[in-house]
């Protein structure tokens, strides 16, 4: 079977990154295109033996690049299309209509109660998801909250599919030899007790309850991994409470590094093996 992959974008997130375990663990013959922004993600899904293609979007409105992914579809004679993140689903599944494909599945990673993708939800943007959605076959809903507010927008039930985020347990297990290597490249104590976050440093998440929360409680550390519009705020808040010395922002972790033997850090699963999480 092949499988067409549609996403908004690929840059570090947790959307782009359950695409790419998705993809090692499908029996199809899989292709990625993205609609924009092929940053550190496609490299990975690259790395990992799958081809990507960049659809150069330029914007909301850029309705050429209707006919183009829908080219990109009917010369890749896919007998199925997978959608990922808002946009892609508006612009994937009418393009799979438009080439041909009549199986059409979606998953929606993560529906704000006044957000989508970064940008506020307007009755117009629930309205051209809605119109799209009746295009697709089934949509898959990463959790129960995502499920319920599709059902409040009219999404019907028997189209909501719930599958929880994957993770690859194996390769994140308990390393201790990891762990000491990535505190002592981090400058964390050996017995220190270490909180971990990662995800984008947004609003959204919340971090900021984190942040907090390790700042009440002596001696306990806090490591964050991402970034995000959040950064400076977080930075103030800490040191606010008295904690600045206690939380460390590492930044954004490419996976795998750009360069896996320069040195220049730990990779991701040795910065979690540093948490006791």
């Amino acid at each position: 079977m092949k499988v067409l992959h549609v996403i908004t974008g690929l840059g570090i997130g947790g959307a782009e990154q359950q695409l790419r375990l998705l993809l090692s663990r499908l029996p199809t013959d899989s292709a990625v295109v993205t609609l924009t922004n092929p940053g550190a993600v496609a490299r990975g899904i690259v790395a990992d033996g799958f081809p990507v293609t960049d659809l150069g979007i330029r914007g909301n409105r850029d309705i050429g690049a209707l006919p183009r992914l829908t080219g990109l579809i009917k010369d890749g004679r896919y007998d199925l299309v997978h959608t990922h993140l808002y946009r892609a689903c508006v612009y994937g599944r009418l393009a799979a209509r438009l080439a041909g494909v009549r199986t059409v599945v979606a998953t929606e990673h993560s529906l704000g109660a006044t957000q989508i993708e970064g940008r506020s939800l307007t009755v117009g943007a629930r309205a051209l998801y809605l119109g799209s959605e009746r295009l697709g076959t089934e949509t898959v809903a990463v959790s129960t909250t995502v499920a319920n507010r599709l059902r409040r927008w009219g999404v019907r039930r028997d189209r909501i599919h719930v599958v929880p985020n994957g993770i690859d347990v194996p390769r994140f297990s308990f390393d201790e030899t990891a762990r000491h290597k990535a505190r002592a490249e981090l400058g964390l104590p050996a017995d220190a007790f270490v909180v971990g976050g990662i995800g984008r440093l947004s609003e959204g998440k919340r971090f900021d309850t984190l942040v907090r929360a390790v700042a009440a409680v002596p001696g306990a550390r806090l490591l964050l991994v991402g970034e995000g519009p959040e950064r400076d705020r977080l930075l103030d808040l800490a040191a606010e409470l008295g904690a600045a010395d206690r939380v460390l922002l590492h930044g954004a972790c490419e996976d795998p590094p750009p360069n896996p033997a320069d040195g220049t850090g730990p990779d991701l699963p040795s910065l979690l093996a540093a948490m006791d999480l």
